[in-house]
């Protein structure tokens, strides 16, 4: 495991134990970046219109298309630390 691989999972483990739930806003760009650094590029159709959640979390992460695994683990973890204060 790369170093960067080892300090995304620390961050995967730290958001976890946050002292206050994040907005729904930053929890979809979590996801989005969680989704890009573990997969890559979204795949699969688009939710339908009834599946609300479904669809923030798909277009959030087709957001985030072309982003290398490495900078979307990168955002990942300044994310959390910005989190963390």
């Amino acid at each position: 495991m790369s170093d960067l691989e080892s300090r995304f999972e620390t961050a995967v483990r730290d958001v976890q134990q946050l002292p206050e739930r994040p907005g729904n806003e930053t929890l979809l760009r979590l996801y989005a970046l969680y989704k890009q650094a573990r997969h890559g590029d979204v795949s699969g159709r688009r939710p339908g219109m009834t599946n609300f959640v479904g669809r923030a979390k798909y277009d959030a992460w087709k957001g985030l298309k072309d982003i290398s695994k490495d900078k979307a683990m990168l955002d990942y973890i300044d994310q959390v630390e910005s989190l963390k204060g």
